[in-house]
């Protein structure tokens, strides 16, 4: 059997390791989701949705492709009775509101500041005690021992 390096995680220690911060979640598929599969149950999955929306709108060159994702993400989450309307303050809504024909690629950051907080500060404390969270912790552990231990 190959020697693992002192770097390698097991899917368990992975899965704990969620619980350090919400960016070690985030940056992991699994972690996010299962995030997403947490928050849909609560009715607030728009956060991550958006969340996301805005880390692949950073990441956009194109000016072009700037102007219609913004206005995708605007339409989506940022409007009165948008769709997937996020819970932002009135001041941040009104900013984006009169920047959005000149699109930037910061002109979202102040609101996905402010969900990022929500999240990190209501939802992801909730995630960790959730049934979700626990199931997965529970059935990696006992996966590993059934690898280690495949008499169990």
């Amino acid at each position: 059997m190959p020697v693992k390096c002192c770097f390698y995680r097991s899917p368990t220690t992975e899965t704990l390791a969620w619980s350090e911060n919400m960016d070690s979640l985030l940056a992991n598929q699994a972690g996010l989701d299962a995030f997403r599969t947490f928050l849909k149950s609560e009715f607030s999955e728009e956060n991550v949705e958006f969340w996301l929306a805005c880390e692949d709108f950073k990441r956009t060159e194109s000016r072009e492709k700037i102007a219609t994702k913004a206005k995708m993400i605007y339409s989506e989450f940022i409007v009165a009775d948008a769709p997937k309307e996020i819970n932002i303050d009135f001041s941040t809504r009104d900013l984006i509101s009169r920047n959005i024909d000149e699109p930037t690629p910061k002109c979202f950051d102040e609101a996905q500041k402010l969900i990022y907080s929500l999240m990190a500060k209501d939802s992801f404390p909730r995630f960790l005690k959730s049934e979700i969270y626990k199931k997965l912790v529970n059935g990696q552990q006992v996966a590993n021992h059934k690898r280690w231990l495949p008499f169990l």
